[in-house]
């Protein structure tokens, strides 16, 4: 799979995970009371968005062929 995430879309993946992923981690450890379900989705959304933003590659990209990386 050739690269398909940069720019701007690349810098949005990987804040807005960071952000998700904290938020799961305080409200896993009781910081923020949204629940267990809330907190493990928004740890996997982040983690996802992580991936996808620092390896450049995305598979939704790929198969909707959208390429940010021009």
């Amino acid at each position: 799979m050739q690269k398909n995430v940069g720019g701007i879309d690349r810098t949005g993946r990987i804040v807005i995970g960071v952000i998700a992923v904290l938020a799961g981690i305080a409200a896993l450890m009781g910081y923020w009371a949204v629940g267990i379900v809330t907190a493990v989705i928004a740890l996997v959304v982040g983690a996802i968005l992580l991936v996808t933003g620092t390896t450049q590659k995305c598979p939704i990209n790929d198969a909707a062929g959208i390429d940010t990386t021009e």
